[in-house]
């Protein structure tokens, strides 16, 4: 509360400069005030719900702000085209100009027509004749000369004639060309649809009428605030666009802003404030995780340097092997072997690459003394699923696999170039462990002389404290 009551004294502060250092070119609500509001919504083609009800509660509105209203509802084109000249006429005479629309308009080649009711429009090429071109507007107010003008359109509703039309724009274009002295805004960004709404008026006039009534607030940021209500009312989707070429200030109502846009002024900053923390917060708990994550590297660079240290300094007397590749999980030396630093399995670096045996292969693997060592084995079927890189199945093997060739090891740090027997036997059975795939541990019947493609892979497990 604290922090709220000293943020509101401020606003207040400064509002209160502002107001009583504002230049002479501000326009006082005694100015003349001159409106020409517009509201169709009985289309024969796409008909509408709010713009007839959006008019008629704007209209009120500008009474109430001092403005003298021509109001026109469901106007046909020639209702609107007389009006449009009279309230050129009338501008004539000095003062403010403010054009509200409301209702169907569509952009062809860059210019943007509003839709009267009646209009016989039944391809692009008929807009220009049968609806009204908004430069006639803004040609009636430069021919004015008058101080200031407003251009209000809540026109960006779909194109009824979409469907006729050879080529098709959404929304309304940019108009680049207003006279000095023009405000015009559009309910949503060029190119862009809006909103009809779903209750009495649409989402862009309902704000806007709210936030005209707020004393001592300049006419850009009225319209700001209405853009910031519609940005979270549609989670922006439709967002206001304004293009000025004010030279001086423009109040719907003069004076000091009211307690309440002085509030409201606050808790916005209040939530810019509150946004600010929790970035400040985001990026510590990053900054706090980034730190972790470098002591984590850290460490696991220790780490990795003392397991070199215990493999290399665990060789046999004598031997001097090299680290000659490494995967991450397996580290291959070029004196043959390879280390499985998980299991802490060292495996001979290929297997005998012929036919071979399970006696045989019993015994190559045994008097196998590659790196010095001398208490090479044959491997377990345990043993060799640790380097399957695959789904284990309890079937037989396929026929299939022995014609599918693709080794399902988990490095290439170990050639195989078939399947491997293993030291483990059943009755008259000898078992086997197949890296093909689809395969992996089986068993063959005993026979002494069997040994289509079966090779011995000699394993021994390393003791680091050797």
């Amino acid at each position: 509360m604290k922090r709220k009551y000293k943020l509101l004294v401020i606003i207040t502060a400064c509002l209160v400069s502002i107001t009583n250092t504002l230049s002479d070119h501000t326009y006082a609500a005694q100015e003349r005030r001159t409106a020409l509001v517009i509201g169709n919504s009985s289309y024969s083609s796409g008909p509408l719900k709010n713009p007839v009800n959006d008019a008629a509660d704007m209209a009120e509105s500008l009474q109430k702000l001092g403005f003298s209203v021509t109001l026109k509802k469901n106007a046909s084109y020639k209702e609107m085209d007389d009006a449009i000249r009279d309230f050129g006429d009338k501008l004539k005479k000095g003062g403010v100009g403010l054009f509200f629309y409301a209702g169907h308009g569509v952009q062809i080649r860059g210019r943007n027509y509003l839709i009267p009711i009646g209009a016989n429009i039944s391809k692009d090429t008929d807009v220009k004749f049968y609806a009204v071109d908004t430069e006639i507007v803004l040609a009636e107010m430069e021919n004015a000369g008058n101080q200031l003008n407003i251009v209000i359109l809540d026109a960006c509703r779909d194109n009824p004639f979409v469907k006729s039309f050879r080529s098709v724009n959404r929304g309304l274009a940019i108009i680049s060309n207003a006279p000095k002295g023009t405000f015009i805004t559009y309910s949503t960004s060029p190119g862009k649809v809006a909103i009809d709404g779903s209750g009495r008026n649409s989402p862009y006039t309902e704000s806007l009428i709210r936030h005209m009534k707020t004393p001592g607030l300049p006419i850009e940021e009225v319209f700001k605030e209405v853009r910031k209500d519609l940005v979270r009312k549609t989670s922006g989707h439709q967002v206001p666009w304004e293009l000025s070429s004010l030279e001086g200030r423009f109040y719907f109502i003069p004076g000091q802003p009211s307690i309440s846009a002085t509030s409201s002024a606050v808790e916005d900053l209040d939530v810019e404030l509150r946004k600010i923390d929790a970035e400040k917060e985001r990026l510590r708990r990053e900054r706090e995780l980034l730190e972790q994550q470098a002591v984590l590297a850290k460490e696991k660079k220790l780490l990795d340097e003392k397991r070199k240290k215990l493999v290399m300094g665990s060789q046999p007397s004598g031997s001097n092997a090299n680290e000659i590749g490494t995967d991450g999980r397996f580290i291959a030396y070029d004196n043959g072997t390879v280390l499985d630093t998980k299991t802490n399995l060292m495996w001979a670096a290929i297997d005998n690459m012929n036919d071979i045996s399970w006696r045989k292969a019993r015994s190559y693997c045994i008097n196998y003394n590659a790196g010095g060592y001398n208490d090479w084995r044959m491997p377990t079927i345990g043993e060799l699923q640790t380097l399957y890189d695959g789904i284990l199945t309890d079937r037989k093997i396929s026929p299939d696999c022995w014609y599918d060739k693709k080794m399902r090891i988990c490095t290439n740090l170990i050639k195989l170039t078939g399947v491997i027997w293993a030291d483990e036997t059943r009755d008259d059975y000898h078992y086997l462990f197949s890296f093909w795939r689809c395969t992996g541990p089986f068993r063959k019947r005993h026979s002494e002389y069997y040994n289509d493609e079966i090779r011995a892979l000699p394993v021994r497990t390393h003791d680091s404290h050797q």
